[in-house]
């Protein structure tokens, strides 16, 4: 059986605040540590007044912070819109302070609309094209120094002073050999490519855009090529979790996930709605058939209903790791999923 990781969008409850969003946030990533989870990742998103996961870095710090072992990071920081020089600073921070524990997932769509996307970077540049090289530039800056640029830095090796370069290296401190694990993010085939031919990890985001998931998995398992960070392929898939102690518990449960995915087809926005019986009689249905399309890719019913789902799930692209969505309106509800799906991952080990 895989891994099992959560991805969190921290999504607002219909009428909570920003601060009860961050505190559901943290409390959740602290169950997930108790249950046995792996890593716990924070989406980036931006301009969209019902996810608080704007200012990614600051809440993966929050996390660590408040939790002692699960690693924690970005999925993703969408690199569109930050600096490779910022984020390797930012991460090399991270890091630092909290050894061994910070993941960094990297994605190619700035992960808002086009006029915030101008507004993040201030100009006109499709930097999406600029995603491979922008990778390398942070690989750059998370390396050992050189002898030449330690020597820059005033110190010494052996009983003669090295003297200082007339050029060095612009250098992204405290990054320089810290060891912070990078993830290729991506929902396409290109993307499958890169993380293979990279030798990188690759998660698919089959949670919302499942079309290609088999395809690109079987793209970047063929393609890989192994690194001085990986030896074999590592694939995480994502998917939307909604298990409950019956089959009709959790398709009631699903519902606040299918509202949540109708307001991304129509483009409307609230937080999360609660669950709402019938709700798929009151939706046009090409409206409802984009909005299943995209959560296809889901383990929704009884611990054995979820289980079945996830053996198909597996013979199709034999995952690495889970990363589980559970957009559950009630919190007592979504912790029962949780802790039922780890138990039902456990179990098949």
């Amino acid at each position: 059986m895989p891994a099992l990781s959560i991805l969190n969008l921290a999504p607002f409850r219909n009428g909570e605040t920003f601060i009860q969003a961050v505190d559901n946030l943290v409390a959740l990533a602290q169950f997930a540590e108790q249950h046995g989870y792996v890593r716990y990742w924070i989406a980036e998103h931006h301009n969209m007044p019902y996810l608080a996961s704007s200012a990614t870095s600051l809440l993966i710090q929050r996390v660590l912070d408040n939790t002692d072992k699960i690693r924690v990071g970005s999925g993703g920081v969408m690199l569109p819109n930050h600096s490779p020089f910022i984020v390797a600073e930012q991460y090399g921070t991270l890091a630092s302070l909290y050894p061994d524990r910070v993941d960094l997932g990297l994605g190619r769509a700035p992960g808002t609309d086009p006029a915030t996307a101008r507004a993040i970077r201030r100009h006109h540049d499709d930097v999406a094209h600029s995603f491979p090289q922008d990778i390398e530039e942070i690989q750059y800056y998370f390396s050992p120094l050189s002898a030449e640029e330690t020597a820059a830095q005033g110190f010494s090796f052996g009983p003669v002073k090295m003297s200082v370069p007339e050029s060095t290296h612009v250098r992204a401190y405290p990054a320089p050999g810290l060891n912070v694990p990078l993830y290729i993010l991506g929902s396409s085939t290109e993307s499958a490519y890169l993380a293979a031919h990279m030798g990188l990890p690759y998660a698919f985001a089959s949670h919302f855009a499942p079309r290609m998931l088999q395809q690109a998995v079987a793209i970047y398992r063929r393609e890989f090529r192994p690194s001085a960070f990986l030896d074999k392929p590592k694939v995480i898939v994502g998917v939307n979790a909604i298990v409950a102690d019956s089959d009709e518990e959790a398709r009631f449960l699903s519902s606040t996930c299918l509202q949540f995915f109708l307001n991304v087809v129509t483009g409307s926005l609230s937080g999360m709605l609660p669950p709402q019986p019938d709700i798929e009689t009151h939706v046009p249905p090409h409206i409802l058939n984009m909005a299943e399309s995209m959560m296809s890719c889901s383990l929704i019913g009884s611990p054995d209903t979820a289980r079945h789902q996830l053996d198909r799930l597996q013979e199709s692209v034999q995952a690495d790791e889970l990363m589980a969505v559970s957009y559950i309106y009630d919190q007592t509800a979504q912790l029962r999923s949780y802790k039922l799906l780890a138990d039902l991952v456990k179990s098949g080990r």
